[in-house]
């Protein structure tokens, strides 16, 4: 069974500049089902995440900011969104939708977040887009409840994981590995375990060959027993802001390297769909879909 989080849009008002690149979430799950990629009953809507979950990974005092609403405005400038009551909620389900694909993972080998992927979020701060790190926050939870001994964190986003990477620094059961645009945001870069910083304009041809090379000796090194894959389609040859020249096939292709190398080590993987700022919103959720559709097929659900 492939089991999917989606948390509609309807808990998340927003002003009208904001709204296109929100539009993703409810084209990718239409788009699934009008091609029978999936039914209804692969979708499911988390509750919110309760607070002492959250409290693993994000600072007590910076979440009662989230809660209260007392962010101030420069911190809201880092974010890119107003602050409100129904974006906090939103970033609290998204962060449980995670955690249940974890659970399903376990037991089916994938499950995928049509949102998440927030990983500038760090312990105190939100920044480019991002309020609570919602891998963080599950690996946080699996570690938590013995539910997973080592973890592979695989981070394909254009941007660099910097939130991720800040949190984990210092936790050997986590390693965290993220190949990003060297030019692009964040243009301070934290440390993770292993960064790989892309030239801009970094073709598919290279982009694939050096994921190849990397993903199967960074698998035998870590042994990881759980894995999470940031899957952002912002690396197309279209985003206006990814800097880097891959085609919807070869993005594709990327997804498929990453389902097989994992399934083929029987290391369960949670999925979320990160960035992606085509012009074109029919590129973006093509894209997506095809994660959806690659994940279905490689682990046979």
């Amino acid at each position: 069974m492939l089991y999917i989080a989606y948390a509609p849009l309807y808990a998340h008002p927003l002003p009208e500049g904001h709204r296109f690149p929100m539009l993703k979430y409810e084209l990718i799950p239409a788009q699934l089902l009008h091609e029978g990629v999936i039914a209804k009953e692969n979708l499911f809507e988390p509750f919110a995440c309760n607070e002492d979950t959250v409290l693993l990974t994000h600072q007590k005092a910076y979440l009662e900011k989230l809660l209260h609403q007392t962010l101030s405005a420069s911190e809201q400038r880092k974010i890119g969104f107003p602050q409100s009551p129904a974006l906090t909620q939103r970033e609290l389900i998204i962060a449980q939708g995670t955690i249940d694909c974890c659970r399903y993972a376990r037991q089916y080998g994938v499950a995928l977040n049509v949102a998440g992927g927030t990983h500038h979020a760090f312990a105190d701060r939100s920044e480019g887009f991002c309020l609570l790190n919602d891998m963080a926050i599950a690996a946080n939870y699996l570690l938590h409840h013995q539910l997973a001994s080592q973890i592979l964190i695989i981070d394909l986003d254009v941007h660099q994981g910097n939130g991720t990477a800040k949190l984990f620094e210092k936790e050997p059961r986590v390693f965290t590995f993220s190949m990003h645009g060297q030019h692009n945001y964040p243009f301070h870069k934290e440390q993770s375990d292993l960064d790989i910083p892309l030239k801009d304009g970094t073709g598919e041809q290279e982009y694939l060959q050096i994921l190849s090379h990397t993903l199967p000796v960074l698998l035998e090194k870590v042994q990881p027993d759980f894995a999470f894959f940031l899957s952002g389609v912002d690396i197309l040859d279209t985003d206006k802001f990814g800097k880097l020249k891959v085609s919807i096939d070869g993005c594709k292709k990327r997804d498929e390297l990453v389902f097989t190398e994992l399934k083929k080590r029987n290391i369960p993987v949670t999925v979320a769909m990160g960035g992606g700022y085509s012009p074109d919103i029919k590129a973006i959720v093509t894209a997506h879909c095809n994660t959806f559709k690659a994940a279905k097929d490689i682990f046979n659900l």
